[in-house]
């Protein structure tokens, strides 16, 4: 467990002051966080940067709550980025900073699920969960760490869209298999496998993200009286998204791209050619997946709103890590991918909702993490936020009562890029390529500066104009990465 003692000295420079927390809200109110998957900064239609997307019932959370323009995950992928986010705390401090075994749950960690449990909540996990290990004997898997309903699947974001049936899968792997021992290059074996519902496995057909939308509206009914904590967690926008409902193709006039046949075609031949710029409906296949969505949410408000739930629920609409262009993301003005310390890769939408308590109508620039979910949940929910908590409680914020709270600073480190925002200024390094180059995005290596309010794009290079900056902005790191290898 970190001192909380030693930290003083270099936190109180990371955040603004939190002020009073908020008085007389309502007591305990019902709390769902939605999680999207690699969505793009500019792929929601309240930013009003993409022209071409449509999400009116995420839109309506932005209407009824607060939008984030500087909203922060911990981490540029999956895994780490989705630790960081259940347990409040940077993911670093357990020696997870890329794919990998570490990304799992630390038993000196405390989930969301398991902090509001304390308070008599019921608590459900739908969809992709990703860190860890996806056995259910671990303490990764949903129903080890406070959730009380699970259905879904862990492992990794290759989960199929369409097929769900671990005897299908038997066979892929064996063709997997094959496909090794013949020399093929690379390769990743799609996840076609059942969905596990508690610890059974359920074996069916259907579009994940209209089953994920359904088993969420039965945990909402089947909750209705009780206080209620539900995670949905997509697996849209994800690679990969051409593996749409044939209905839809026909509709819309779409050929559609083929699932990899270890048979017949080499991996990252096939891999590449579904990835921009080589893939001219992959834009279109993109806008499916984040339609789909779309409407699944909407649904769920519905049945909120028909269960007379609506003023008393607590909704979270954010992405996992930034967009990922080669699946066609749109990151408006921000530099970089999914996969990269550049803005692109971090700064994801975020937007808060609760009628009639938070604000409504609030476009936010103040720098949020993904780490102050679990603060603020706790304090809605009067539970003790744990020490090891890196985030902060924004409830007055959302309310209005503090309109400057946020942090002032934030840190990154990948194990090949680091970066530190404090106030306008992003100080980054990158030290090796190699996961940019296979994943088809860009990377410029060594040590940069960048002015974000003149330059959100990330193009104009100032370490060599603003030394001193670079110095103070590389001492922070380096006093972080001192604390942060203390470990928990």
């Amino acid at each position: 467990m970190m001192k909380l003692l030693k930290l003083k000295s270099w936190l109180a420079l990371a955040l603004f002051s939190t002020g009073a927390v908020a008085n007389e809200l309502p007591s305990q109110p019902n709390i769902i966080v939605i999680v999207s998957d690699d969505q793009g900064y500019a792929d929601i239609g309240a930013s009003g940067l993409a022209d071409d997307v449509q999400t009116p019932n995420i839109d309506r959370l932005a209407k009824q709550g607060t939008r984030f323009t500087s909203a922060y995950v911990t981490a540029p992928i999956c895994n780490v980025s989705r630790l960081g986010l259940i347990t409040g705390t940077y993911n670093q401090r357990q020696g997870a900073y890329w794919y990998g075994k570490k990304a799992a749950i630390s038993d000196k960690l405390t989930t969301i699920a398991e902090v509001i449990k304390t308070q008599g909540y019921t608590s459900g996990y739908i969809g992709k969960y990703h860190y860890g290990s996806s056995k259910p004997d671990v303490r990764d898997f949903p129903l080890n760490h406070g959730f009380d309903y699970f259905y879904g699947y862990g492992g990794n974001g290759r989960k199929h869209f369409l097929i769900h049936d671990d005897a299908y899968a038997l066979a892929q792997k064996q063709k997997f298999n094959a496909y090794k021992k013949r020399g093929g290059k690379k390769g990743q074996l799609l996840e076609y496998g059942a969905f596990w519902n508690g610890t059974e496995r359920d074996n069916r057909s259907g579009f994940s993200t209209e089953i994920y939308g359904e088993k969420a509206r039965e945990f909402v009914k089947n909750n209705k009286d009780n206080k209620f904590y539900l995670q949905l967690a997509f697996n849209s926008v994800h690679n990969f998204t051409h593996q749409l409902p044939e209905d839809y193709l026909k509709a819309n006039k779409l050929k559609g791209y083929h699932d990899w046949d270890p048979d017949t075609e080499d991996y990252y031949t096939w891999y590449e050619n579904s990835r921009y710029p080589n893939n001219p409906e992959g834009r279109a296949h993109y806008l499916a997946q984040l339609e789909y969505m779309d409407k699944e949410i909407g649904k769920l408000f519905a049945t909120i709103d028909e269960q007379g739930l609506g003023d008393d629920t607590v909704i979270i609409f954010v992405s996992d890590n930034g967009g990922s262009t080669p699946i066609y993301a749109n990151n408006g003005p921000l530099r970089g991918s999914k996969y990269t310390l550049y803005e692109g890769g971090i700064r994801v939408p975020m937007m808060i909702s609760w009628p009639g308590t938070f604000q409504q109508g609030v476009v936010s620039d103040n720098m949020v993490s993904t780490m102050d979910i679990l603060p603020t949940l706790a304090n809605l929910a009067g539970a003790q936020v744990p020490e090891h908590v890196d985030g902060q409680d924004i409830t007055t914020l959302l309310t209005g009562e503090n309109v400057k709270l946020g942090h002032q600073t934030l840190v990154w480190d990948t194990g090949h890029e680091t970066a530190v925002r404090q106030g306008k200024w992003k100080f980054k390094t990158a030290t090796d390529g190699k996961y940019a180059k296979y994943e088809m995005v860009e990377l410029e290596l060594g040590t940069f500066l960048y002015n974000l309010d003149n330059d959100p794009a990330e193009s104009v290079n100032l370490a060599n104009k603003h030394p001193e900056i670079v110095k103070r902005l590389s001492a922070y790191y380096q006093q972080w990465q001192t604390d942060i290898k203390r470990g928990l």
